[in-house]
């Protein structure tokens, strides 16, 4: 299990250097890039639907969705329950790339606390042996 946390650690890290670099403001020939799948996350051949269950993504895409065309534009961003998806009809690019990086950043502290917190030494004392 800690595996696949430092492996979905890296994936969503190497996602947020991607979204702060411009990734989705660059734009391709005919239309905008597409969030999580013209990015370098996800693992699906180009303008396919998401055939891949191993996608770190699908960890977060709720049960009730991971059968949709495009399962990660249904992962929760916020409180509010935005998602890609929503927010491709009511948001501007701009709202979209603070929410994802927001996301992003907060999923990937959540992440790391866990193994922060094994790294971290014991607060009780150790006795030293007698020699």
């Amino acid at each position: 299990m800690k595996r696949a946390n430092e492996n979905t650690l890296q994936v969503l890290k190497n996602e947020l250097k991607f979204v702060q670099k411009g990734g989705y403001r660059a734009p391709l020939v005919w239309r905008a890039p597409l969030v999580f799948e013209d990015s370098p996350t996800c693992p699906k051949e180009r303008c396919s639907a998401c055939p891949d269950a191993d996608c770190v993504l699908m960890n977060f895409v709720p049960t009730k969705c991971r059968y949709e065309a495009i399962p990660c534009r249904h992962i929760p961003l916020n409180e509010m329950g935005e998602t890609v998806d929503s927010l491709y009809r009511t948001g501007t690019n701009e709202e979209i790339e603070q929410k994802l990086e927001s996301w992003l950043l907060g999923t990937i502290q959540q992440l790391e606390e866990p193994s922060k917190r094994l790294e971290e030494p014991s607060e009780q004392p150790r006795l030293r042996e007698a020699a």
